[in-house]
């Protein structure tokens, strides 16, 4: 058996660290044990003893290696067979990387976390990087936030909305960018739901839609312009979805995938498929962009589940506020300890997994499985983070105006 994430870019060592963690360093610790007892009756038996526990983990890295390399000249898409909710199965073609996301190579970061100097002390509680690499954040009393994308003269921030799409000064809780990044969707308190142009700055207010007032938590978005899927979602545990055609907007009917529990989180891979999390430990799936859900879940967490991320099919990760991050293979969840602190933001990327905490720490997820702690840490709690895909920039959001930028 090959540990699994043995990559051998990253050296003997930290493979070595994760081999002694697998069932084969038992075998092969027992093993040096038996051998070493048989001494007494022969010395010769040390050398088996010795070999016992030296071998095994030199050939797997060597073997290791030597799938790594070939690996690397493997640039076509691979076929992987995802299990749906109801347990039947569908062949997919993703992206080699996807359907062995652990043992994908260590993406290049930009450099470490920085506090930026933002020009607002509301506390933010979403945010978004687009394609373009621009920054879109909302949060109390309808602010919405926009970091201009990089380019010569800088990354600079301002406000967008002050008061919210319909003027009203509503709390918004979600932001969400088309694939292309050229149309942001807000949504908040009071049925509050906005549109903005990214060129322009211009914003449509489609609040109360469907004629509900209820409080939207969350928003995703799929699709580009003028061909959006709009999905938000309540604490009643419905989900309503929008689409959005060359400037008309129509509305579903909502739909309540689960038992009516809050909804704390959705996201959308594509126009198609995405998820969403409620806080009765329940994880629903959509291929038909939010027409229906399918449950995948219970994940079996024993905190609440508090916000998600996904890259497509069978693929979902889903974080709790105590400090657990479970992860979606398309069949089993498996938990992964990041910290003691509830998990508030989530987001991904091809080979990539950030978190952000209750206490301001951003936790950068290693090709190892492993959960790195960044150098720098928030004065206040981050409640949400976004990365563009290619890692070129990374911003979380918190409470009292705290942004922190990887830069």
């Amino acid at each position: 058996m090959t540990p699994h994430d043995a990559s051998s870019g990253d050296g003997f060592v930290p493979f070595f660290r994760h081999y002694a963690q697998t069932w084969v360093h038992a075998v092969a610790a027992a093993g040096m044990t038996a051998f070493g007892t048989l001494t007494i009756v022969h010395r010769g038996f040390a050398v088996l003893a010795l070999a016992a526990y030296v071998v095994p983990p030199i050939v797997l890295y060597l073997r290791q290696a030597s799938t790594d390399r070939a690996e690397s000249d493997v640039t076509a898409d691979s076929t992987e067979t995802a299990v749906t909710g109801d347990g039947s199965t569908d062949a997919q073609t993703v992206p080699l990387e996807r359907a062995a996301d652990e043992t994908s190579p260590e993406p290049e970061r930009a450099g470490t976390w920085t506090i930026v100097d933002a020009p607002i002390e509301a506390t933010l509680r979403d945010v978004c990087v687009t394609a373009a690499g621009a920054v879109h954040a909302v949060g109390e009393d309808g602010l919405v936030l926009a970091g201009a994308a990089p380019d010569s003269t800088g990354r600079e921030w301002s406000i967008t909305l002050e008061d919210g799409p319909a003027a009203t000064g509503e709390d918004l809780h979600g932001v969400a960018a088309t694939a292309d990044g050229a149309a942001i969707w807000v949504a908040g308190d009071s049925g509050a739901v906005g549109r903005l142009e990214a060129a322009t700055g211009r914003h449509t207010d489609y609040t109360a839609p469907a004629g509900i007032t209820d409080n939207w938590l969350g928003v995703a978005v799929g699709g580009s312009n003028g061909d959006e899927t709009v999905l938000l979602i309540n604490g009643s545990g419905a989900i309503l979805r929008g689409r959005y055609r060359d400037g008309d907007l129509s509305w579903d009917d909502p739909v309540t995938p689960g038992s009516g529990s809050s909804l704390s989180g959705v996201g959308l891979a594509d126009e198609s498929v995405g998820y969403c999390c409620d806080t009765n430990d329940g994880v629903f799936e959509t291929t038909d962009g939010g027409d229906s859900f399918a449950r995948v879940g219970p994940v079996g967490a024993d905190g609440t589940l508090e916000n998600l991320a996904t890259l497509g099919r069978g693929d979902c990760f889903v974080s709790t506020d105590d400090g657990v991050v479970h992860r979606y293979d398309g069949q089993t969840w498996t938990p992964e300890r990041v910290g003691d602190e509830a998990i508030c933001g989530l987001t991904r990327r091809e080979g990539e997994t950030i978190a952000c905490d209750a206490v301001g720490a951003i936790h950068e997820r290693t090709p190892m499985a492993e959960w790195e702690r960044a150098d720098t840490v928030a004065p206040e709690p981050l409640l949400a983070v976004s990365v563009d895909a290619t890692g070129d920039r990374a911003v979380a959001v918190g409470e009292n105006g705290t942004v922190v930028e990887r830069q």
